[in-house]
């Protein structure tokens, strides 16, 4: 599928997906990977290594530094998929290095949640399966 290039590289893993906009500042645990915004519905759930996807980000523009925090910890997602991407979240995953694109055509919603994904920054697209 192809979207919109926002932040180079490629990355891959299972997809964790949100309907709900994440907040990096006071939402995430940098020391942990785990989303601790309280309601959320990842709420307990860890990012490390999985492609996040979610609607947009919300809150402080420290959330960019919470990005990178995760990143230099070892605890970032392999890739960001966003439906509309925001510069909170734009600054963290470039400073970051961490694949990201948006725009995604509507089927994307249909790929269920644990499906392997690999989404390519340089080009915008993502893939599972095989197929892009």
């Amino acid at each position: 599928m192809q979207g919109r290039s926002i932040s180079k590289g490629t990355g891959s893993g299972e997809l964790l997906v949100s309907s709900e906009p994440i907040s990096f500042l006071s939402g995430v645990d940098p020391e942990t990977g785990i989303v601790v915004e309280h309601g959320h519905p990842l709420e307990g759930q860890s990012i490390a290594g999985r492609v996040l996807a979610f609607p947009y980000g919300k809150g402080s523009t420290v959330g960019s530094y919470v990005i990178y925090a995760l990143k230099q910890n070892g605890l970032a997602p392999a890739a960001i998929i966003n439906t509309e991407t925001e510069p909170i979240i734009a600054v963290g995953a470039i400073i970051a290095e961490i694949p990201m694109i948006d725009r995604l055509p509507p089927e994307f919603s249909d790929l269920p949640p644990g499906t392997t994904v690999t989404v390519n920054g340089d080009t915008g697209e993502v893939s599972c399966d095989g197929t892009s």
